[in-house]
């Protein structure tokens, strides 16, 4: 016998396991080979406003609910930077009033020359109302008292300010009548209590708790938007609802307010995949609880409302889970 044959049972006796190793070796999960997580920002508003707490929850329903989605939600200037955001590609989901999404996508108004194409619809989510708040030592009862005062409009580049502009404008106010201070909600609350402005307007789902904060601290008062304003601002822009504050959302204001409202929504881009957006939608509408424990505009949030005051292109994901759900014809 050659030397050659004698070893040829113990090489075969190797090879056989290390073929069993080898299959052990695929059989168990490779590290790093799990489905990617894709990391996305939800930009909302400032954080005494409405946006930062719903935003923050629906970005906790999204993570827990979509295999393979981490969703950051973190404060933001207002509508007119988030869309900004997204169209930078800062962001992929975001928290914005329907005017302002409207205004991006045409590339009209403040986004002149610079136009977001791609954003797309998500849902329309709670109306978000004008509350212009003053202290009841100041006089101010009208818009007309505001000539001459200090006023804090909201943020640079929000839809707070877009929107105090306007209605400023329809009742013959300017920056030459008034003294115009760019403040957030949380400015606004802080120089009311100050006293380094007397008026300051706030656009978001009732109660704000920057609102309430002041309340708590102060004698507040809530100028009314007459109908004369509501009717020349409706004929000039579309979006544009009459809305109530009902007399006792906030401590010591008893009477109901007259003003104007829009709609917040959820805004994302063009380039997100069909099947995320799809399964963000799902997964927002299927625990609508997780919001209305969040906040009390939660309850706003519904499928029966999601499609209310939709002003751009819906995402195909969104689309198609409204379509499931019997909102658009098939």
């Amino acid at each position: 016998m050659h030397l050659t044959e004698r070893h040829r049972p113990g090489r075969l006796k190797l090879l056989a396991m290390a073929v069993l190793l080898l299959a052990a070796l695929l059989a168990l999960p490779a590290a790093g080979c799990g489905p990617a997580t894709e990391e996305l920002t939800m930009v909302t508003g400032g954080t005494a406003g409405t946006y930062y707490p719903i935003g923050q929850a629906m970005a906790g329903i999204i993570t827990d609910n979509v295999t393979g989605a981490e969703v950051t939600a973190i404060a933001s200037e207002g509508s007119v930077a988030n869309a900004r955001s997204l169209g930078s590609g800062e962001a992929e989901l975001a928290l914005i009033e329907n005017t302002i999404a409207y205004y991006a996508q045409l590339g009209i108004r403040m986004f002149e020359g610079e136009a977001v194409a791609d954003i797309r619809g998500i849902a329309t989510l709670y109306p978000e109302i004008v509350q212009i708040v003053t202290l009841q030592e100041y006089g101010i009862t009208e818009l007309s008292d505001l000539a001459g005062k200090k006023v804090g409009i909201g943020a640079p580049g929000s839809g707070t300010a877009v929107h105090m502009l306007a209605i400023l404008a329809a009742a013959g106010l300017d920056e030459t009548s008034l003294d115009i201070q760019y403040l957030d909600f949380a400015g606004c609350a802080a120089g009311l209590a100050d006293g380094s402005i007397h008026a300051g307007c706030i656009v978001a789902g009732i109660p704000t708790a920057a609102v309430t904060d002041i309340a708590a601290a102060e004698d507040i008062a809530i100028v009314s938007v007459p109908a004369a304003i509501y009717a020349t601002l409706s004929s000039q822009y579309p979006f544009y609802v009459t809305a109530v504050i009902p007399g006792g959302t906030y401590q010591g204001v008893a009477q109901d307010t007259g003003t104007i409202a829009v709609r917040a929504m959820l805004a994302t881009r063009a380039d997100l995949s069909e099947d995320l957006i799809y399964q963000a939608t799902r997964a927002i509408f299927e625990h609508t609880d997780v919001l209305i424990a969040t906040h009390p505009r939660g309850s706003d949030i519904t499928l029966a409302t999601a499609l209310d005051g939709m002003p751009i292109p819906l995402h195909p994901g969104a689309e198609r889970y409204f379509t499931e759900q019997g909102l658009i014809a098939p």
